[in-house]
């Protein structure tokens, strides 16, 4: 095995240092859900129920028309994912809606 001298030339050329470690820009935070974000949005939820777009996207998910719904809400929403994005949280709702109401007619 070669030994590894302070070479002038080559990929690991020219004088050892330890490299600094920064502190994480603000910015690498943008968009992460905060525990006040997360309730100020389900309080919102909860008071002002669903846009109707969103309650068309769901009639079409209950009658499993999941490519209808998704062109649906890109038409709405603007971007592929976007739609995707909204698609796959109304199908989240509907699951939860059906959970509450076996379990409501469990008891």
């Amino acid at each position: 095995m070669a030994i590894i001298y302070d070479m002038a030339v080559g990929l690991k050329k020219g004088h050892k240092v330890t490299p600094n470690t920064r502190k994480p820009r603000p910015s690498t935070r943008k968009g992460t859900l905060t525990k006040h974000a997360k309730f100020v949005r389900d309080l919102v939820r909860e008071v002002c129920g669903f846009a109707p777009y969103e309650k068309r996207a769901m009639e079409l998910l209950k009658i499993s028309k999941d490519k209808r719904a998704l062109k649906f809400c890109k038409k709405k929403l603007g971007t592929h994912l976007r739609g995707k994005r909204k698609r796959e949280e109304m199908a989240q709702t509907l699951q939860k809606m059906r959970k509450a109401a076996k379990a409501a007619e469990q008891k």
